[in-house]
Order: structure tokens, then C-alpha cells, then sequence
């Protein structure tokens, strides 16, 4: 199994910060990404993007760290008892992006790294990540688009692997206590290191490499679409999902405060403006209504498109 390269993944990591920002900006039009650099008192730090106020996105975060300590946060060597007594470095690249136009999709993506080490054992890596769309209305070619992109992205790593982390995003970015789905799902994978460093470095890449390719032709086929009040009433309201997703169940955003992570970079993914209802439904045979019916369910959108 090669060594990992702790500098490669870090010199990736920044060229795709630089990347997706350079392609948003670019279709935004209007604003450019304020830049901050910041230092975590036990170690480490980032380099934290965020645009607000766009022509096209009310608020986009594109965030690097590179964090690293002596000790684990108690919740994760809970769960992986054998990360105990070991130093570890974390890396990596998470956005989300809040368009203003309600007919363009929220995305996400996360592409990371993890070691953990002790003198006189073998180090303990492994590298996870994916992306995923929470549309608020839903547009059949836009999810084969986003899908399809996914599904290209893995092949090269073997037939069944966009089934496989297919699957495990339409599990994870669900609502338990709703009981629905955040979005109509994309990719997610965590753990990867079976194949050995450098085919897992490339698989992430790859699922990196991809992202900005999916979600940018779906920006531009829905940007001039006029929506009014009923339309951003509906996001603002379907966004509390987002909300309640992230602050309960996100492994990222719960790891980032629990290991002392900047709270203002971590919770750059939150929405700037949101609403919640008390025991509310759209009305049937409405397009809010068709959310929940078509699309907030696992779908095989590639069958869709044959």
C-alpha cells in the first residue's frame, strides 16, 4: 500500500478552491469571493471564501482547512476506538452554495482527507467526500445532468461504484425526524482506502474534479427564469431542511465544532435568510407539492434518461 502524500492532497485541495471560485464568479457576473485566512489555536487553519449579495448566488462558501492536533475529539474515537492516543491532520475542501433564484438548486460538496498517527504503528487514513442537489422545484434534466456527471466521474473506478455511493448519499442527506429526503442525492463516500493511497487519491479527484462540472450548466440552464413571491416564500421555507440537516446529522459540521474547528467558516454553509411553519403542506397538485412527490424520493434518474 503506498505512503500517503500529505503535500500532494493539500496542493490539490487548493487548486480546486481556486477553481470552483474562479467558475462561480465567473457566472455570478457581479460578485468576487472575500478571501480570510485563519489559525486554529491547537493547530492548523484555513482559508475561508465566501461571496454574498451575488447577481446569481445570495450566498456561496468555498472553504480549505488543514487542521491537525494531538488528540481526537471524544466523538470520534467513540466510533473508532482505534483512533485513541493518535495525532491527526485533516484536509479539506467543503462548499455550499444558496442561489437567490428559487428555480436553481442549492449544492454541496465535500471532498476531504484524514490521518491519524502514533510512533511504532502504521498510520490510519482515509479519504471521503461526494456532492449533492436540494432543488426547490424540481426539473427532470437538470437531476439526469447532475447524475450523469456523477456517474462518469466514478466509472473509471469500476461498474458498480456510482451504484454503491449513489445509494450511500440517498441514505446519509436524509431527514430522519422528517422523514424525507434533503435532496435528490448525487454521490457520498467516507473510509476509501482499501485500494491503496494513490487510486483513492484519485477517486477523490476525480469526485472533486466533477462537481463544478455538474452543477454549473444546471446555474446557467435556470438563471434567467422568472419566479416572484410565492417561489422565494417556498425556498425560504423548503431551506429550514438545510438547516435542520446540518446543525443534526452533518459529520463535517459536528467534527468542526467538536474538534474547536472557526465556527463562523463551519457554519458558512447555513443560509443567510430562512423561514419555518408550523405543521404546514403545500397544496395538492401544486408545483411545491411535486417536490415532495417526484422528486424527494430515491430515484434512478440515469433510467430516466434511457
Amino acid at each position: 500500500m503506498s505512503t500517503p502524500n500529505i503535500q500532494a492532497v493539500k496542493d490539490y485541495l487548493l487548486a480546486l478552491q481556486d477553481d470552483i471560485c474562479t467558475q462561480l464568479e465567473a457566472v455570478d457576473g457581479k460578485t468576487q469571493f472575500l478571501e480570510e485566512t485563519w489559525q486554529r489555536a491547537e493547530g492548523g487553519g484555513g482559508r475561508s471564501r465566501v461571496m454574498t449579495e451575488g447577481n446569481i448566488f445570495e450566498q456561496a462558501g468555498v472553504n480549505f482547512s488543514h487542521v491537525f492536533g494531538d488528540n481526537m475529539p471524544a466523538s470520534a474515537t467513540a466510533h473508532r476506538p482505534e483512533l485513541a492516543g493518535r495525532n491527526f491532520q485533516a484536509l479539506g475542501v467543503s462548499l455550499v452554495i444558496h442561489p437567490n433564484n428559487p428555480y436553481i438548486p442549492t449544492s454541496h460538496a465535500n471532498v476531504r482527507f484524514f490521518i491519524a498517527e502514533k510512533k511504532g504503528a502504521d498510520p490510519i487514513w482515509w479519504f471521503g467526500g461526494g456532492f449533492d442537489l436540494t432543488p426547490y422545484y424540481g426539473n427532470d434534466q437538470d437531476c439526469i445532468t447532475w447524475h450523469q456527471t456523477a456517474k462518469e466521474a466514478c466509472d473509471p473506478f469500476g461498474e458498480h461504484v456510482y451504484d454503491q455511493y449513489k445509494k450511500w448519499c440517498d441514505d446519509y442527506f436524509y431527514l430522519k425526524h422528517r422523514n424525507e429526503p434533503r435532496g435528490i442525492g448525487g454521490l457520498f463516500f467516507d473510509d476509501l482506502n482499501q485500494c491503496g493511497f494513490d487510486k483513492s487519491f484519485a477517486f477523490m479527484q476525480s469526485i472533486g474534479n466533477a462537481y463544478i462540472q455538474a452543477y454549473r450548466p444546471i446555474v446557467e440552464h435556470n438563471k434567467d427564469k422568472a419566479y416572484g413571491e410565492q417561489q422565494r416564500d417556498f425556498q425560504l421555507y423548503r431551506r429550514g431542511r438545510y438547516v435542520e440537516f446540518n446543525l443534526v446529522y452533518d459529520r463535517g459540521t459536528l467534527f468542526g465544532l467538536q474538534s474547536g474547528g472557526r465556527t463562523e467558516s463551519i457554519l458558512m454553509s447555513l443560509p443567510p435568510l430562512v423561514k419555518w411553519r408550523y405543521n404546514w403542506t403545500p397544496k395538492a397538485g401544486s408545483e411545491e407539492a411535486k417536490l415532495y412527490s417526484d422528486y424527494l424520493r430515491p430515484r434512478d434518474w440515469l433510467k430516466l434518461n434511457n
